[in-house]
């Protein structure tokens, strides 16, 4: 039996299928229109050809971009090339971010899978941790990231409670993280919990299309789900 291909291996056939001088973009529509579209596929190219676009939100991009995006997947040395490869497609194409973030939400704005949102959320947490690379979140970064996780259909609540777990310094509201009101029981605030935990598993992540090169996101958002769970028990029983 063959190995499976690397995730590296099929994103390279995924541009290969590019008709010569079509924009990066254009790969969107091609794996949305696939039978069986390969979300993992799309949710590497979706993180580093939006990191691209982002890397100029700061007003400098580096020859250290590429490794920035070791925070999010697990990459090999030989496989850096591919990476940058992508990044350069995307940094040289005219179309703005924000036509790269809806043909993104299109492809995965799928009716019949029950994980969308959290697939968005798996997006914006990955390109924080792109924008964060530096140590320092800019402020067009964010409005970057903002803007993005607003056409991903995503809430402002949601938005700050990924930013509180993720931007050292920033004041982190446990019931925020857990998406539960104030008011909200103890049992419903550990119902809560455990889905949370249930959603941010590794094995769920990649179930909903997040390759399994990237699902040490899980690593540091399940650290701050169990914080935020444990401070609400001490509070409660103060």
């Amino acid at each position: 039996m063959l190995p499976p291909m690397s995730i590296w291996t099929r994103i390279t056939e995924a541009l290969a299928a590019l008709a010569q001088g079509e924009p990066l973009a254009h790969v969107f529509d091609l794996l949305r229109s696939r039978p069986e579209p390969e979300r993992s596929v799309g949710f590497t190219i979706a993180v580093i050809a939006l990191g691209a676009k982002m890397a100029k939100a700061d007003g400098a991009v580096t020859r250290d971009e590429v490794m920035a995006f070791r925070r999010v997947f697990t990459l090999a040395p030989e496989e850096e090339a591919n990476a940058a490869r992508v990044f350069n497609l995307a940094r040289q194409d005219v179309a703005g971010f924000d036509a790269y973030a809806r043909k993104i939400a299109a492809m995965f704005r799928d009716k019949d899978h029950p994980d969308n949102r959290a697939l968005f959320i798996d997006l914006i947490e990955g390109l924080f941790h792109i924008a964060l690379a530096d140590d320092i979140l800019h402020e067009n970064e964010e409005a970057f990231l903002a803007h993005v996780a607003e056409i991903f259909g995503l809430d402002r609540r949601c938005y700050l409670a990924i930013r509180a777990r993720l931007v050292e310094g920033t004041q982190r509201d446990p019931y925020d993280l857990l998406g539960v009101a104030h008011d909200a029981p103890l049992d419903q605030i550990r119902i809560a919990w455990r889905q949370a935990v249930k959603e941010n598993h590794p094995d769920a992540m990649i179930a909903r299309g997040v390759p399994p090169e990237a699902a040490k996101l899980a690593e540091r958002r399940l650290i701050a789900i169990n914080a935020a769970w444990e401070e609400l028990q001490q509070r409660r029983a103060a």
